[in-house]
This record gives C-alpha cells, structure tokens and sequence, in this order.
C-alpha cells in the first residue's frame, strides 16, 4: 500500500516543513481539502485516520490535544491555538528506531519502511542503521539519497536520518538530526569518534564511560555551533542485557540534559513472543538474557525479560525510571518497532552483493514464502510514540520529544489521550511542571479515546483499566546506581466499563505541600500480577513475559510521561 505523492499535489512537502512552519500540513490531515481533491493514497490514509479516531469528526484528542470538555476542532484551529499556549498540540505517532539494508542484520530498502510506516499511520520515523566500521566509512552517505528521496516521494511522513550507536561500555542507543546540509557529515563524525563498534570501545571501563559521554557532549556541540539544527540521543532497549547500569543513564542525562532525553519504555521485536509454531517461540523484544561479565551485578534476574511487553526498568513501579522521576529531572519514555526483518513478510534479500564491500544488501525480492521466524512489525504496526508537536515540522517533533509530551501504545489499545494538571485555574500537560502556592488543591483531569476501529492484527482493543501513579520528588540521588524508589506507587485505579467514544476520569492530589510527580498507565486486563513491590505498590501491574509463549496482541499497555507539581 504506497503513499507516494506527486510533486503537485497541493504543495506539500517535507523539506518545506521548517521550524516556523504550522500551516503546511498534509493533505490527508488538512481538513481543508475536500476528500474530492485528494488523491486515491491520501483518501485512503484519511479514511484510515477517521476510521481509528485519529482525525474529523470524532474526538479529536487523538490527534490533536483537546481540553477537557472542549469540543472537537479541526486539526487546523488546534494548531493555530498552540501559539497562544492553551495545550493545542499535533499528536504526531512515529518510530525513531528503524533498521534497513543499510545494516548488516536486515533487508529493507528506505521507501519499504516509510510506505508501511505512512500506511499504518506514521506522521514521523527516524532511519537508524547500526553502527559499524562498514556504515561509519560508507553508509552513512549511501543511505542518505534515499531517505532525501523518500521525503520527496511521501508527504505525510517526516522522515529523520539517524543511526543506532553502540554506545561505549553500555547498550544500543538512537541518535538523529534535523535534516539539512550537514546531516551526513555530522552522523559520520560522531560514528567514526565514538560508536562502540567502531572504537573498540563496547566493554564495561571508566573509559569507555566517558567516551560515551564525550560523544553526547559531541552533538550538543554540534547544535551550538549550528551545524545542525537539532540533535537527539534515546536509550534503546535498556534492560536487554542488563549493561545500562544506573550510573551511566544518570551520567548521560546529566551531561546535556536537552540531547539525551530518554529510553525505550518498549523495545521493538515484540513479535518474537508470538509462539512456535506460528511465531519465533523468543521472547517479547527479544529479551531472552542472562547477566554477563559486563553486567550490572545489582540487577534482578527478572530485569532480562519484559513485563508486558515493557522494559523492566520503566514496567516497575518504583523502580529505575521512578528512581530517575523522584530526582525531578526529565528523563522520557518511548516506544517502536526496531524493525529488520517482519514477521509474516515474504520479502528475502537480494541475490548477490557484498555488505561489507559495498556497505548494504541488494534490493529485497520476492521469497515465495512467509517467515514465521522473524520477531519485527512494521513501523506503526504494533508499537507507536505519540508526540505532542505545535506543527507538522522537523523541529517541532524534536522539541516535543524533549519536552517529554509523549504518550506510548501497543496494538491500537487508544485513540487519544489528554492528561493535566490542573490548578487554579492553570494546567499542564505530559512532560510539564506545575507550579502552585504550598497547600494548593491540585487535580488530575484525564480524557481518553477509546480504539474505534480494529488495530492490524483485526480486533478492537478494549481498554479495561487505567492506573494514575504517583511518587515523591526527593532530589538528586547521593549513589548514582539507585534503581529503586521508595515513595512512588498506584495511587488509583479506574475500571474503564465502555467500548467505545471518550471516557472522561478525574483523580484528587489533595491540597499539596511537597513536590509530586504523576504518570499514567492502562491494559486491556489480560495479563497482570502484583508488582515487585508488593500488592501495596502496584496491586495488578504487568506480568513478566514468558519465553515462547507472549503473543503481543493478547497484552496490550500505554503508558504516558509524567508531570509533576512543585509547591512553592
């Protein structure tokens, strides 16, 4: 299903969509354009934006931020609002984790993952391809006429060109730029500099620490000195292997804490749970490790697997990411495909051809079969990060990133959601502080769009509950490798009892003398045990994922960033 557009259709194009741009959308999201002066790709994206509430005449939260009790608007007027500052943002879902046959273990071409990202209803992806000798001499700049030329090609999807670093002396991580000049020269530099691979740097060292650091220190330099525009680095995966130790997360962060923003909530690979014979008979995100001599030795047993197809550092509560929040410093969660080779798919490499000569496969062909073994969704398929965005632009995807207003979700389980703070008369929304005089009474107003429409997998997800979260800020940390805070659980549970439209939910703080933090999370209620900190924690949390028997569609989960409140 190709979502390619001419060069005349109405004008719209990404390499148009600068920093200032709030005006020049889509055409399938310009609700402007009759249906009868769209093109036959972009009715079809339309339909299936309407279709899954993400667009027209049902609840526009989907898309769009919406307050509670406000009417739906078109996607237009909310984003001429979002310059006055009332919360009306784009709610853009994208996949900044991504691989193609630009990497030594996948097969795609460019065009393939921005045609099925576009057509399962991406706004933004990010090409990452590994880090390695091969990409840092060559890759880099043989991937980049491609994704330059699927931004021609594909109006409705913003496509970054990033890579995945092997960070020195820890896990994998994101990193991307905002289009422009000096996009390649930029990724090729820090590639050669500090990838892991490329430097023989990826054990467990003080040395390969800093040079890590060094390397965040690198794009914020980059950015300073406007050779970019923009820069971002996410933690992938980061309980995998258990090599993330807290330390080094909190040392990244704390380096340039506007370019390393955040961590997989959720690895991609969620099909590899799907079990045999139908499926790879793995684990959800291929979690399926031990601790190893570069381990954190602290970590539990139990942080190798994934706990509703959540990384166990952010499915905890009260664990790592809550030991991060009760610190009072952003750190984000996100979720994606890390999409190589789909499940279900009939595509084979290309014959011939030298990767390591030539830096890439050949074009993927034709295979005759279907791979029940392979563990990825197409971008938007499974996995989706929506971000809160002021226009359809590059920049505006990043500062939404950034700013942490960003919610999570597998499988379709919503359509939308709205969550505040709200005080006196002010309110803030995902990622943001509010700040209110000591004993203020402080209220948490949540609105939520149920899933309209079936998801990929041919079902409509029912949600069946949703958990507010609440923890204490308690300052920075005297030990560094904390994973664990005290002061955090579920503080509420609401039984969500319809199938369908928008559920409205509201939750007392109380009159607040001390800083607070909130943060949302729902299932479908497949799947639950009690948390790690007992039942007083987190009374029905997600269950830990079994090896060979996880199919991702039959436990489903969102999750939201948080915000806090700050008495003053």
């Amino acid at each position: 299903m190709s979502h390619g557009h001419s060069h005349g259709d109405h004008g719209h194009h990404h390499h148009h969509h600068g920093d200032g741009d709030t005006s020049s959308l889509p055409p399938a999201l310009d609700t402007s354009v009759p249906d009868s002066e769209l093109t036959p790709s972009q009715l079809s994206r339309r339909g299936m934006l309407r279709r899954t509430g993400l667009l027209g005449a049902g609840l526009a939260a989907g898309s769009v931020l919406a307050g509670a009790g406000e009417a739906a608007a078109s996607v237009q007027e909310h984003t001429a609002k979002s310059s006055k500052g009332n919360g009306g943002y784009l709610w853009l879902a994208g996949d900044h984790h991504i691989h193609t046959q630009y990497s030594s273990d996948a097969k795609y071409r460019v065009i393939d993952h921005v045609r099925q990202a576009n057509a399962h209803g991406l706004d933004w992806m990010v090409i990452t391809d590994h880090g390695s000798v091969a990409h840092a001499k060559i890759g880099v700049e043989k991937v980049n006429p491609d994704i330059v030329a699927a931004r021609d090609q594909t109006d409705d999807t913003l496509v970054f060109q990033g890579l995945e670093w092997n960070i020195p002396g820890a896990e994998h991580g994101t990193v991307f730029v905002h289009p422009g000049s000096n996009e390649v020269a930029v990724l090729k530099e820090f590639e050669n500099s500090f990838d892991g691979s490329v430097k023989n740097a990826s054990g467990n060292s003080p040395a390969n620490e800093a040079l890590a650091i060094a390397g965040v220190n690198f794009l914020a330099d980059q950015v300073r000195r406007r050779k970019v525009k923009d820069a971002l680095f996410l933690a992938n995966h980061p309980a995998r292997k258990g090599i993330d130790s807290p330390h080094e997360i909190r040392g990244w962060r704390d380096a340039q804490p506007t370019i390393a923003v955040g961590m997989e909530g959720a690895p991609g690979h969620q099909a590899g749970g799907i079990p045999k014979p139908n499926g790879p008979g793995s684990g959800r995100g291929i979690y399926d490790n031990s601790p190893s001599a570069d381990s954190f030795a602290a970590y539990p047993l139990e942080s190798y697997r994934t706990w509703g197809g959540f990384d166990w550092m952010t499915a905890t509560v009260g664990g790592l990411w809550d030991s991060l929040l009760a610190e009072g410093k952003p750190w984000w969660i996100t979720a994606n495909s890390d999409s190589h080779n789909v499940y279900a798919d009939t595509a084979v490499r290309g014959p011939g051809g030298d990767f390591n000569a030539n830096g890439r496969y050949e074009d993927p062909v034709y295979g005759t079969g279907i791979s029940l073994t392979d563990t990825d969704f197409w971008p938007g398929q499974y996995s989706r990060t929506h971000v809160g965005a002021t226009s359809f632009a590059y920049k505006a995807v990043m500062d939404g990133i950034r700013a942490g207003r960003v919610w999570v979700d597998h499988g379709g389980l919503i359509s939308g959601l709205d969550a505040r703070l709200v005080s006196g008369g002010r309110e803030v929304t995902l990622g943001d502080s509010l700040h209110v005089r000591r004993g203020a009474q402080v209220d948490l107003v949540i609105r939520i769009s149920l899933a309209n429409g079936p998801n990929w997998a041919q079902f409509q997800p029912s949600l069946a509950r949703v958990d507010v979260i609440q923890g204490d800020v308690t300052g920075p940390v005297a030990d560094k490798d904390t994973f664990a805070t005290p002061h955090t659980k579920v503080v509420k549970s609401f039984e969500v009892d319809k199938a369908s439209g928008t559920v409205r939910l509201t939750y007392s703080l109380g009159r607040l003398d001390k800083p607070v933090y909130v943060r949302l999370r729902g299932t479908d209620g497949n799947r639950s045990a009690v948390g790690a900190g007992g039942a007083a924690i987190d009374p029905a949390g997600p269950a830990m994922d079994v090896l060979g028997d996880a199919d991702p569609w039959k436990d489903l989960w969102f999750y939201s960033n948080p915000m806090w409140v700050l008495p003053a």
